[in-house]
């Protein structure tokens, strides 16, 4: 299995939406991926609760059967979708990936 860990910095306003707006927007749309890509074994998102300098302001945590799945979801038409809105909206990313071997 690979987990897939993603942190997002939003920006304070986009899309004519506040910040928090736009995170609430975001986790409902990934978490609509939830049984929509085959080999999406889990999906988790979490809006940041407590005021940092230094946090990210939406993490996203996904459990793949394997490397074939992950791949599958990258290019995966629903997910694409999902990215695109992220893409307005984001100031900064960072992810990690790997082998996990049972949850």
């Amino acid at each position: 299995m690979i987990k897939h860990i993603v942190m997002w910095q939003i920006k304070d306003e986009a899309r004519g939406k506040t910040k928090q707006e736009n995170a609430t927007e975001i986790k409902a749309l990934i978490e609509g991926l939830s049984g929509q890509i085959e080999g999406l074994l889990l999906i988790e998102v979490g809006v940041n609760a407590l005021p940092d300098p230094n946090a990210y302001d939406l993490v996203l945590t996904c459990v793949f059967e394997d490397e074939a799945a992950f791949e599958y979801y990258k290019t995966h038409p629903k997910h694409v979708a999902v990215a695109n809105v992220i893409g307005e909206v984001k100031v900064a990313r960072t992810v990690v990936d790997y082998y996990v071997d049972k949850l």
